[in-house]
């Protein structure tokens, strides 16, 4: 798999390269890679398969998913004959969450109605997302709200923050420890994530902070850095110590590091449009779902009917560029 991805459009996150793919098999997912090469290039998609329907090799820990692909004709050229072999596997695709700024779900989308199939694109999520233009820390904190700013002057005197570039198996212990007892849903595999972080730690992507309050361990986080953008991964503090705003403190030193020391361009804040994250970003990027019905097979007029009455009920976001006719 190497191989391949060597041959296809360099990484631009953790998310697309061989071995996050790697970790997610590792949890039990099947992979369904399907590929097609010419000479010089491969393209290439990360799906799962069950009863006929196709998804992305994905799970909760993942922010996006995207095409694997060179960029350019011949790239596209890839993806269109990646979807025309698909229609021997199943009757519908559906692909999330593809974020557009890159052009990944424009793509994907025109590849798919290429190829012959119904193509829906709708939105599904959103990505906070920091746009730093060359600014510092300092520029970038005085233009945080002002609540946020004047939390972080009462407390930070409350806690000791370090921000680590390497993986330690204890402090990552104490990291499980807070997150359970945290507000956040218990962990979906967090074998993954260990290993995630103990190898983007070996690769020197990782940035994990962790703040103490009279020397017990009160907050962590897990940030990694890559390709000029800085990812927040996860971040938990102990409910017991909510009144010390170690989150606060611990985030701003983290923005900090990958400001001034990493120099990053962006930080990506993940999917979910919790409040709280506007407070620290200022973007919002849309993230979209690409339906694909094959309706050459009868069970894809069934959700072709059931995708016409879901869209009916809400507001969803109609396709979302202008698609070449069907052949």
């Amino acid at each position: 798999m190497q191989d391949l991805f060597a041959k296809g459009a360099p990484a631009v996150s953790p998310f697309d390269r061989a071995e996050w793919y790697a970790l997610l098999a590792e949890t039990g997912l099947t992979p369904l890679i399907a590929i097609a090469s010419d000479a010089d290039h491969s393209a290439a998609l990360a799906l799962i398969e069950d009863a006929a329907r196709i998804t992305p090799l994905r799970n909760w820990y993942s922010f996006t998913w995207r095409q694997l692909a060179p960029a350019g004709k011949q790239g596209d050229r890839l993806l269109i004959e990646i979807a025309r072999q698909l229609k021997s596997r199943g009757h519908r695709v559906t692909l999330e969450p593809v974020p557009d700024e890159d052009g990944s779900a424009t793509r994907l989308a025109q590849a798919f109605a290429q190829a012959g199939w119904r193509v829906e694109v709708t939105s599904c999520d959103v990505n906070h997302v920091l746009h730093l233009s060359g600014k510092s820390f300092a520029e970038y904190w005085a233009e945080r709200p002002g609540p946020l700013r004047t939390t972080f002057k009462r407390k930070a005197k409350h806690v000791e923050c370090k921000v680590l570039t390497h993986f330690d198996e204890a402090l990552w212990d104490d990291y499980e420890a807070i997150y359970a007892d945290s507000w956040k849903p218990e962990e979906d595999h967090p074998a993954m994530l260990r290993q995630f972080a103990r190898e983007e730690g070996a690769a020197g992507r990782l940035r994990f902070g962790m703040a103490w309050h009279d020397g017990k361990p009160v907050a962590a986080q897990c940030w990694t850095v890559e390709a000029g953008t800085a990812f927040i991964h996860k971040l938990a503090y102990l409910e017991s110590a909510k009144k010390l705003s170690a989150g606060t403190t611990l985030s701003a030193a983290l923005f900090a590091h990958v400001i001034d020391t990493d120099r990053v361009n962006e930080v990506d804040f993940g999917t979910g449009d919790q409040s709280y994250k506007s407070d620290w970003m200022n973007a919002v990027r849309p993230r979209y779902r690409i339906d694909c019905l094959n309706l050459a097979a009868p069970k894809a007029w069934i959700d072709l009917a059931r995708l016409t009455l879901g869209r009916l009920r809400s507001d969803d976001v109609p396709e979302l560029a202008p698609l070449p006719p069907r052949r």
